[in-house]
């Protein structure tokens, strides 16, 4: 009988002490805010390609041969399918960024930018 006391102390001790590492839902299961809906070439696309592209990929950068400063270049990168392939680290593309991954929400945004068209919006 005392061993059935200590078990169920320890099982009320586990299952009442075991939390989450966070309490927001959002910030533990990731990417639930992610909108993809409004989407837009200037305030979505062009930030996340400047956060995480531009410092090798300008206008004259090193042996790189792709720029994607504006809207311009980007386009020819979304129309001949390297940017996708290259973002998703599909075979046959260089993965990108290198030595790195863009997180998941960046990479939908993009996914459905590129899906509306690459709109210059």
């Amino acid at each position: 009988m005392k061993i059935l006391g200590v078990l169920c102390s320890i099982a009320v001790l586990l299952l009442t002490g075991i939390r989450c590492t966070s309490d927001n839902e959002k910030e533990y299961y990731g990417g639930l805010d992610c909108d993809t809906l409004q989407v837009s070439y200037s305030q979505v696309i062009d930030p996340i390609l400047d956060r995480n592209c531009n410092a090798c990929h300008f206008t004259g950068s090193n042996g790189t041969g792709v720029s994607l400063e504006n809207y311009a270049d980007v386009k020819k990168v979304v129309d001949n399918g390297r940017l996708l392939g290259a973002i998703k680290h599909e075979p046959g593309f260089a993965p990108m960024p290198q030595g790195g991954d863009l997180d998941d929400c960046s990479i939908s945004k993009i996914e459905a930018w590129v899906n509306k068209g690459a709109p210059n919006d």
